[in-house]
């Protein structure tokens, strides 16, 4: 634990399962540009010398019992974090640590989250590189913001707006997805920094395409909790849209109305009612955030 009895300026927060190997170079390099920010590892679960190693070094080190998944342990740290201000990074090697500096630069500027954009040569795979690009052009779309780097898991954020949103937060993989959309939605500015990602040390614990589905499927969950309209009206249009076709077709060619149109148009109806519903749903995610945001206002004022 940090011995300053001072709130540290900066929490370092790092998910590991099995990385011994890459946190004996990581955490060194941590503290040597970092001595006066508060590091924490959440061992989750690992079977090797995770924990031994941190122990070694002046880290603070939370374990879980057993392996509850990355976004898990991401919600222990942000808990356990002290600092006002969060930096996540993996501790695979992967995220290099004088890069936090340019983040916190670019926090400076008066955004709320920045999170580290990694170019295409960092990306570990031409399959994840297209699956990722098609996920961050979905998600753009959703939020109706450009997002650079949608899984990235280098980011740093307020504190406070983090933990707002932890119950959020999907205990695998997804987190970064999640956090950032709500972010997004919450008017939180969000920036980005581009960065060089280096090959991991070890084996991945990420499965390609068995991931690569449930990110797909939390940005459709996520798209119809923070920004329903955007996801509801597109297919309420084309079920309509579609509908009017066959009746058009069928009348021409049958003058008739048949039963699938009726199916369609009825359809088409339901769909955009359930996201109105959702719309309002969404809201209620959010009063904190503008009555927060009228606060500041005034205490500006």
């Amino acid at each position: 634990m940090n011995p300053s009895k001072n709130p540290p300026f900066l929490s370092i927060v790092i998910p590991a399962k099995n990385e011994a190997g890459s946190l004996r170079s990581l955490l060194p390099k941590l503290i040597d540009q970092f001595p006066n920010a508060e590091i924490i590892v959440v061992n989750d679960g690992s079977t090797d010398e995770t924990s031994e190693v941190c122990k070694e070094f002046r880290v603070v080190l939370v374990n879980h019992v057993y392996s509850m998944g990355n976004g898990a342990a991401i919600k222990t740290g942000a808990r356990t974090a002290t600092a006002d201000t969060i930096v996540f990074m993996d501790a695979d090697g992967q995220h290099n640590p004088a890069d936090i500096h340019r983040l916190i630069d670019k926090m400076d500027e008066g955004y709320e989250m920045v999170v580290g954009a990694r170019n295409a040569s960092g990306q570990a795979s031409f399959a994840r590189r297209i699956a990722n690009n098609v996920y961050n052009r979905l998600a753009s779309v959703m939020t109706g913001y450009k997002i650079d780097d949608l899984t990235s898991g280098f980011r740093i954020v307020r504190a406070r707006h983090f933990r707002r949103f932890l119950y959020l937060l999907p205990n695998g993989f997804s987190y970064p997805t999640t956090s950032t959309m709500a972010f997004f939605r919450s008017g939180l500015p969000v920036g980005y920094i581009p960065i060089q990602a280096e090959k991991r040390e070890g084996k991945s614990n990420i499965r390609l395409f068995k991931d690569g589905l449930r990110f797909f499927i939390i940005i459709i969950k996520v798209g119809s909790l923070f920004s329903p309209m955007r996801l509801f009206l597109p297919i309420s249009l084309l079920l309509f849209v579609t509908g009017l076709s066959y009746y058009l077709f069928t009348f021409i060619t049958e003058h008739r109305f048949t039963n699938m149109s009726a199916l369609l148009f009825v359809t088409s109806v339901l769909v955009f009612l359930i996201g109105i519903l959702s719309e309002q749903v969404s809201a209620l995610h959010y009063k904190d955030s503008d009555m927060e945001r009228r606060r500041t206002r005034r205490d500006e004022k």
